[in-house]
């Protein structure tokens, strides 16, 4: 079905959208080609909203923390040099989500909770 697994079809609406998506593919191979070049741009370049603006690759591999470090870092010196640009409050960094599911599992899950499918990027 066409609503199985938002994490498929968020990647799947990224592709299609992309400015590079051909209108058909020439065969298979091009297809493939096409294919492992946009996995390899979106688990390693492209900034996901739902992972604190990280890439999957950068978060599944523990890199996330230090790139968090760097970015706050970026920001309290931004802050420093000009205070009124951030109206006289310190910006700071969202929390990383601990956990994203689709559905949780048993063990996770509260007595009062409701199940709704998880928005990756909100």
């Amino acid at each position: 079905t066409s609503d199985d697994n938002p994490y498929s079809e968020s990647q799947f609406k990224t592709m299609k959208y992309r400015p590079d998506f051909p209108e058909r593919f020439g065969s298979i191979e091009d297809a493939r080609l096409h294919c492992q070049t946009f996995f390899a741009w979106y688990n390693g370049q492209h900034c996901h909203s739902g992972i604190g603006h990280m890439t999957p690759h950068s978060v599944h591999y523990g890199l996330a923390q230090a790139m968090r470090e760097i970015r706050q870092a970026t920001l309290n010196a931004a802050f420093d040099a000009t205070p009124n640009r951030f109206k006289g409050v310190r910006p700071c960094l969202k929390p990383m989500p601990t956990a994203a599911w689709i559905n949780s599992p048993p063990a996770q899950r509260k007595p009062s909770e409701t199940e709704q499918p998880c928005t990756v990027n909100l």
